[in-house]
C-alpha cells in the first residue's frame, strides 16, 4: 500500500529530535511521499534542505496567512520568485486567507502548537489580501498548483481563484459544504482530509467525505497538528496517515487499498509528479 501525505510540516522544530525515526516509521507504514508546505520565508532554506536530502519529500514554498505580521512582503515575494527558478518547488503554499477570530491562546481548528490566530481587522485583512494575491499571481505565471489555507474566507478566496486562474491545487483541511466543495473542484482543486475525519463527533465532515467523488480527495496529516482520535493530545505524525485512510475506507465501504491508490494518484496528479 502506497500512501501520499499531501500536507505535512515535517520541517518544523517539533520534529528536530526524532525526524529520521519519524520518517522510517512513516515509510514502514506505507507513506512513501509527502509534500512539505512552507510557512514563512525564514524557514524555506531548512525545508528545501530536508527535501533535497530525503527521497519522496517534495517542497512547497509560501507565506502562511496566519503569520502575516512576520512576513516582509516585498522582500519575501522577491525571494519566492527567485526560489521558483532556482529550487523548483512543486507548489506555492501554504497560502490563503484566515479571518478566524481567536480569543487568546491557540484554537482547536488547526492552530496547533506552532500557530496563533491573527484575529480579524481591516489592517490584517488588507495585508492578507495583498500577500495572497501576489502569490496567486506568481503561481499562475509559473503554472504551479497552490496549497490553500482557508478559514472564514471561502467566498473571498474563490473570488480570487477565479480572477487569477491558477492551475488548481489542494484545499487543505477542507470542512465546508458539498456545494462549496464543488466550487473548488470546478476550479481544479482536490480537497484535503486528515485527522478530523477519524472523530465520530465530526458528523458533517464524515458525511461530506462519503458524498464526494473519490477522485477529488487527497489525504493529509498536517503534522504535527490535527492528530487522529487515537493520538488525541499528542504530536501528530505522517506515520498515522494509514489510520485516516482506514476510516475513509470504512465510511465509503471500499477497501483501504482502493483509498490509498486513488488518493495517491490524485496527489501525484495535482502536484504534477
Amino acid at each position: 500500500m502506497e500512501l501520499f501525505d499531501s500536507h505535512c510540516h515535517l520541517d518544523i522544530a517539533d520534529f528536530d529530535l526524532d525526524r529520521d525515526e519519524v520518517l522510517v516509521r512513516a515509510r514502514d507504514a506505507g507513506v512513501s511521499s509527502m509534500v512539505i508546505p512552507g510557512i514563512d520565508a525564514i524557514r524555506w532554506d531548512t525545508l528545501l534542505t530536508l527535501c533535497q536530502s530525503e527521497e519522496g519529500l517534495y517542497p512547497a514554498l509560501g507565506l502562511h496567512p496566519m503569520f502575516y505580521k512576520k512576513h516582509t512582503v516585498d522582500e519575501d515575494i522577491r525571494q519566492l520568485e527567485r526560489y521558483l527558478s532556482e529550487k523548483s518547488p512543486v507548489a506555492i503554499g501554504e497560502i490563503g486567507l484566515d479571518f478566524y477570530d481567536v480569543q487568546g491562546g491557540t484554537n482547536a481548528a488547526g492552530a496547533g502548537r506552532r500557530r496563533s490566530g491573527p484575529g480579524r481587522g481591516a489592517k490584517g485583512e488588507s495585508i492578507q489580501y495583498e500577500i495572497f494575491e501576489k502569490q496567486l499571481s506568481i503561481a499562475r505565471d509559473a503554472a504551479l498548483p497552490v496549497i490553500l489555507h482557508v478559514r472564514k474566507a471561502h467566498d473571498e478566496v474563490l473570488q480570487r481563484l477565479k480572477k487569477y486562474k491558477v492551475v488548481g491545487g489542494t484545499a487543505h483541511a477542507f470542512n465546508g459544504s458539498v456545494e462549496l466543495a464543488q466550487r473548488y473542484i470546478d476550479l481544479g482543486f482536490k480537497l484535503g482530509f486528515g485527522g478530523m475525519v477519524t472523530y465520530e463527533k465530526s458528523t458533517k465532515l464524515r458525511e461530506l467525505v462519503k458524498m464526494l467523488p473519490l477522485e477529488s480527495i487527497v489525504l493529509e496529516t498536517d503534522a504535527p497538528d490535527m492528530s487522529p482520535t487515537a493520538h488525541h493530545g499528542e504530536r501528530n505524525s505522517p506515520e498515522y496517515l494509514p489510520e485516516i485512510a482506514q476510516v475513509i475506507s470504512e465510511m465509503r465501504d471500499i477497501s483501504v487499498d482502493e483509498v490509498a491508490r486513488a488518493t495517491t494518484n490524485n496527489a501525484k496528479a495535482v502536484f504534477q509528479l
